[in-house]
């Protein structure tokens, strides 16, 4: 099996109804994985996970998840486990964000990002932990979690204080499950991404309320200031970040654990 050859592995994406969560689901898949796809949007993940199946050949399937929900996470790690015959990786990609200047504070928007994208996150991490490790009803010996955190984690960029801070959140329980996972011979590497700016919903969404939040003078200068920002000189694209997932779930990176990859063009460097 080549390095980036991911035939075999039984992999759970979440947040794989659409954007960046669909785009690493059907890299996953074009990788020679069976995919499980979650999401809380029911019938988009449904079609999103037939679309892939009749794209790639591989084996396809999907399940409603709510990340915030403990009970089911279990549910769907189980249907995974059962649906595929095991699990190996888990990509913690959902997420929310919310913009609004810090003067302008929403308690209840921020608590619903937390939930989200740090609790979500941490359910995700527990999940697979106790599925994949050594001897877990996952049925291998250890496996891979990829947590999707932001350049937002690593930039200060006006407007999204609270995404910011939920994202660098994500770096930080990548980094303590590594270690943990480490001292207690589970034998599951935990790494996150850090994407830049993609132009999903959730990145155009971010332009047009940063510029309406008078940060910028519309929507293209919000993106210009992104690109200015970026050595690269380009917003990123859906394959850049769904290959960094698949490079950190595959045997090329075996020994990259507890670290953070920028797939930002150099943005937040």
């Amino acid at each position: 099996m080549g390095q980036l050859d991911l035939t075999g592995r039984r992999v759970l994406v979440t947040g794989a109804a659409r954007g960046l969560g669909a785009g690493m689901a059907r890299a996953m898949a074009a990788a020679g994985a069976s995919v499980m796809l979650g999401d809380v949007l029911k019938d988009a993940v449904e079609r999103t996970a037939a679309e892939i199946a009749a794209d790639t050949g591989a084996r396809v399937a999907a399940t409603a998840l709510d990340v915030t929900r403990d009970e089911e996470w279990a549910a769907a790690v189980a249907h995974t486990t059962a649906e595929l015959g095991g699990l190996d990786v888990v990509v913690n990609n959902a997420g929310v964000e919310v913009t609004q200047l810090l003067v302008d504070t929403d308690p209840d928007e921020i608590r619903r990002m937390l939930d989200v994208n740090v609790i979500g996150t941490m359910l995700g991490i527990k999940h697979g932990l106790r599925a994949m490790r050594r001897g877990g009803p996952a049925g291998g010996d250890g496996g891979v979690i990829v947590n999707v955190a932001s350049v937002a984690a690593t930039i200060a960029f006006p407007g999204i204080a609270g995404y910011s801070a939920t994202k660098s959140a994500v770096d930080r329980l990548t980094r303590v499950a590594a270690a943990e996972s480490g001292r207690l011979g589970y034998g599951v590497r935990v790494n996150c991404v850090y994407p830049g700016l993609v132009a999903t919903d959730m990145g155009v969404k971010l332009a047009v309320e940063t510029s309406g939040l008078g940060l910028f003078d519309g929507p293209e200068a919000a993106v210009g200031a992104v690109v200015a920002l970026t050595p690269s000189g380009r917003l990123g694209e859906v394959a850049d970040m769904a290959d960094a997932v698949v490079f950190l779930a595959s045997d090329a990176s075996r020994f990259v654990n507890g670290a953070g990859l920028p797939v930002d063009g150099g943005m937040g460097m």
